[in-house]
């Protein structure tokens, strides 16, 4: 006899208690708890949080460094927690607390406990909603993988260690990647 995962549905996990101070990303069904980030990585976000949000118009553009579900698909569920993500306000679409468009940027930080699997399967996720350009950030490697949509598939277009990085969908913003390391 085999064992099965159980998987919730959409509705389902509406009503479910939220564990405090943990991450929670469901993917295909499967609810996923995460520790709380490690500090390197937190700073990694705030600091390309607060270089974005000082260089965006606020008015028409939201930043967010914070944890919040971001509905990739309701059917199997899946709900990601992206590290950062940078929206047009005007494309927000907000359902039962959470967010259910695609971000023109989003930003993960590797930790140690990511795999190449694991990162797969979110480059995968971004793809299918559309997200327009994907930054991985490795704090080892002190690197930025910068990743766009093209055609509907997320490419590679390139590894970043000095200089500025601009998003694709914010012409004039500029981030000096030197600024995003903690000190």
């Amino acid at each position: 006899m085999g064992t099965t995962t159980r998987t919730v549905t959409y509705e389902e996990w509406l009503n479910m208690p939220v564990v405090e101070d943990a991450i929670e990303e469901v993917v295909n069904g499967e609810v996923r708890i995460m520790p709380p980030n490690k500090w390197k990585h937190a700073v990694i976000v705030e600091n390309l949080s607060e270089a974005l949000k000082g260089q965006v118009d606020r008015k028409a553009v939201r930043v967010v460094g914070s944890v919040f579900g971001l509905i990739v698909r309701k059917k199997p569920l899946t709900s990601r927690v992206p590290d950062l993500a940078v929206f047009l306000k005007q494309n927000i679409v907000e359902r039962d607390g959470y967010i259910h468009s695609a971000p023109e940027l989003v930003v993960e930080v590797l930790s140690p406990a990511n795999t190449r699997r694991g990162m797969a399967d979110k480059i995968r996720d971004n793809e299918s909603m559309g997200v327009a350009e994907l930054w991985i950030i490795s704090p080892e490697a002190q690197t930025i993988e910068v990743v766009l949509l093209e055609n509907g598939k997320l490419v590679t277009q390139g590894v970043v260690t000095q200089g500025q990085i601009s998003p694709r969908r914010f012409p004039g913003v500029a981030v000096e990647v030197s600024s995003i390391w903690p000190d």
